[in-house]
């Protein structure tokens, strides 16, 4: 029996692509964003690494107070924007079959749909990449550990906005959470 439309698909491994969609107009976005365009490039290898092997991807991004907020509105807004913005977008605008999630705060699973998305896919394992890693791709790597969730946040996939938060982030998680981090340019993709 087919699964109705609209039916997210059943994956074990999901990847989560956090804040890549974003204008960087926040205090300390000039230190973020060399790193993040080549945490998104990278990220975009990935992605279609991944999607080759039928792993979904979620968007998960910040709303950024806007409580009217459309995803694909914020999408076409950084893609019209010149410099790191628009750069990030256009390397990994999501596709048609892309799910997105917006969250309100940090973490992807806070006061969010996400929980109950992956649950309904059935998804065991995540793959945690984004924008920036010492606070939100952390805080979701630790509200999925919290559910049991296996971890792998890429080294080269997040940025943060400096060399040694960024650093420090990833040890934690990997010490912490038993998240691996291993670069996905080392091309340690796996089933």
């Amino acid at each position: 029996m087919r699964a109705p439309a609209g039916t997210p698909p059943r994956a074990r491994r999901v990847l989560l692509v956090v804040d890549f969609i974003n204008p960087l107009d926040f205090d300390g976005a000039g230190d973020l964003a060399a790193p993040a365009v080549l945490a998104a490039a990278a990220t975009a290898q990935l992605k279609a690494a991944l999607c080759a092997r039928g792993v979904p991807v979620i968007y998960v991004n910040d709303n950024f107070g806007r409580w009217q907020s459309d995803f694909q509105a914020l999408v076409a807004h950084c893609r019209r924007l010149k410099g790191p913005a628009g750069a990030m977008v256009r390397h990994l605008a999501p596709s048609a079959d892309d799910l997105t999630v917006l969250k309100p705060r940090h973490s992807a699973f806070y006061q969010t749909p996400l929980e109950l998305l992956l649950t309904q896919m059935g998804t065991r394992e995540l793959v945690i990449t984004g924008l920036a890693t010492d606070l939100c791709v952390q805080f979701s790597a630790m509200d999925a550990f919290v559910r049991g969730y296996r971890l792998w946040v890429p080294e080269d996939c997040t940025a943060a906005e400096s060399p040694a938060r960024h650093r420090a982030a990833l040890d934690w998680m990997a010490l912490a959470l038993r998240c691996r981090t291993a670069a996905a340019a080392t091309g340690t993709v796996t089933d």
